[in-house]
């Protein structure tokens, strides 16, 4: 995506970028979208820094909302590709990557419950300990795993070791980093 200039058609609630803080910017704010991946978008707003702008705010954005590529079938049961997939919708709004493909994923594992549903337990770590947007991603990770048809309840638990590292990037994640 290109770096596209908007003007906030309503006063919307953002995310500070690294530092996790909500804030509201106010209507009439200029910005620049620099990033929309996983139906958020990243937004540099002038002497203010960077922000993350839910998906459900895409409006005051001018957008319009990505479909979701989770969407599946009533009743079809939640499979473990299904929670890689809706994992892979979730992005650190300072990298263009996935979490998958950056490597943060650590496990996954998707357990039966006696009523027929799916429990799901994720480990995953960030790219830096004390980064203010972990608790964000986490609960992005889990929202979209709770959203797929048959999830009784989601775990996305903030894990440090192994400690990450670039060499944790998939071959697809370094190809859009452009690094070898």
């Amino acid at each position: 995506m290109a770096y596209e200039e908007v003007e906030l058609s309503r006063d919307c609630e953002a995310i500070q970028v690294p530092e996790g803080t909500k804030v509201v910017l106010p209507r009439g704010t200029r910005c620049t979208i620099s990033q929309a991946l996983g139906d958020s978008y990243t937004v540099q707003v002038p002497r203010m820094g960077l922000f993350r702008i839910a998906g459900k705010d895409a409006d005051a954005l001018g957008k319009t909302p990505a479909p979701s590529s989770r969407e599946r079938t009533a009743g079809e049961p939640a499979s473990e590709d299904d929670v890689w997939r809706a994992l892979k919708e979730v992005y650190d709004p300072e990298i263009p990557v996935n979490i998958v493909d950056l490597g943060l994923v650590y496990d996954l594992r998707v357990e039966a419950t006696p009523a027929g549903k799916r429990r799901v337990r994720v480990a995953m770590t960030l790219t830096a300990p004390g980064c203010g947007m972990g608790q964000v991603i986490a609960m992005d990770a889990k929202q979209r795993i709770e959203a797929l048809p048959g999830v009784e309840e989601a775990q996305v638990e903030l894990v440090w070791d192994p400690p990450w590292n670039p060499q944790m990037i998939s071959p697809e994640g370094r190809e859009k980093l452009g690094i070898a």
